[in-house]
């Protein structure tokens, strides 16, 4: 086995994406076999599940919390694996009122329900659990 050998394609190192907060843009990076990759740039929306619901949602990012890796990534506001990051939670309260007939947001329930649709809530709100 040879010390030195040709450098190969497949073992080159690409730069990092460093995803920012902003208007989406990707980019789209030739592969392995002539596959395509695409590569985040910038985006502003995320698919986010609530896993002990099984209920995923396109999200709006708003910020970046907090991120364990460097201080400079959260001021930056730069998206990498296992950064916290603050979303629009809209879509799961109104979802869990629908599912639950429960507000998240601490307002009183108004709508007036059925007697069949309000024993089917109260079933499903006998299994609730808030993670």
């Amino acid at each position: 086995m040879p010390i030195h050998k040709k450098k190969r394609k497949f073992e080159m190192v690409r730069q990092p994406a460093m995803t920012k907060l902003e208007k989406k843009k990707i980019s789209v990076v030739r592969g392995r076999g002539s596959n395509l990759k695409h590569r985040a740039i910038k985006l502003y929306f995320c698919n986010y599940t609530w896993q002990s619901e099984s209920v995923s949602f396109k999200i709006k990012i708003l910020n970046t919390v907090y991120n364990a890796t460097n201080n400079e990534l959260t001021r930056t506001k730069t998206l990498v694996k296992n950064t916290i990051v603050q979303i629009n939670s809209t879509l799961f309260r109104n979802w869990y009122l629908q599912h639950y007939g429960i507000d998240l947001s601490g307002k009183e329930d108004t709508i007036k329900r059925s007697g069949h649709s309000k024993t089917k809530l109260k079933t499903k709100q006998e299994k609730r659990t808030i993670d």
